[in-house]
């Protein structure tokens, strides 16, 4: 299976007020593990960022001056995305800001993401976990683990990889699983498991008990079949 973990950052929170993409992040997992492979890209909004926008996730609307419109980069977005399956955190955000950028495309054709993606909502994935809790990224951070301390803005290629580890981890606990046995391999690098096989020629000891065992252990199933008033399961295949 194919996956895409992805987050954005806005101008705002709201695309009804005109506000639009600045930063897209994705990271890609292949069978629940980490392939290298990712998309970032800052986007040129043509409009001015909030200032509550800005203090979240710190980017500014001078640094975004010589940045590429979302006409320019929309068809590499949507070839890195298409096929996969979306892993978001609060979704219905993410995916109307996409949509209301592919709306305003309107010579690319594409239409909506979800013609070309299945999503998952980790968010709602986590409110029925751990219902009553808070299930920000952060919350799911500190429960599962997971190191957010580069986490000081919101950004979205780090978020969008903070959030791959927070849903493995809730979905199984796994990263990255290898079977080379291989110590070099990139699994073994990001603490993943390896599994090694016993060669079928090792000769395992064989360890008889001493008499004196076989004689405590013998006692010992006589007091549990008396206790037990003969239902002692070790001894029936020794009575008569």
């Amino acid at each position: 299976m194919r996956q895409i973990v992805l987050d954005t950052e806005t101008t705002g929170l709201e695309t009804s007020l005109g506000h639009r993409i600045i930063e897209i992040g994705c990271v890609e997992l292949e069978n629940r593990r980490l392939t290298g492979r990712h998309y970032h890209q800052y986007i040129q909004p043509e409009r001015e960022i909030d200032a509550g926008a800005m203090e979240v996730h710190g980017i500014t609307n001078e640094f975004l001056a010589d940045k590429p419109v979302f006409a320019q980069i929309a068809k590499e977005f949507m070839s890195f995305v298409s096929g996969a399956e979306l892993v978001i955190h609060n979704a219905p955000f993410d995916v109307g800001f996409i949509n209301h950028e592919l709306k305003l495309f309107e010579q690319g054709g594409y239409g909506a993401v979800e013609q070309y993606c299945t999503i998952v909502d980790t968010l709602v994935m986590a409110r029925a976990k751990h219902p009553g809790q808070k299930n920000n990224l952060d919350a799911l951070c500190k429960r599962y683990g997971v190191d957010n301390s580069q986490r000081d803005l919101h950004g979205a290629l780090l978020d969008a990889e903070i959030l791959a580890d927070v849903y493995l981890m809730m979905t199984g606990g796994q990263r990255a699983l290898s079977l080379s046995g291989n110590d070099d391999d990139d699994s073994q690098q990001r603490g993943a498991e390896a599994i090694k096989r016993v060669a079928s020629t090792l000769e395992l000891p064989v360890i008889m008990a001493a008499a004196d065992e076989l004689s405590r252990h013998e006692e010992k199933l006589q007091l549990l079949d008396k206790t037990s008033d003969g239902q002692c399961l070790w001894l029936r295949g020794t009575k008569g």
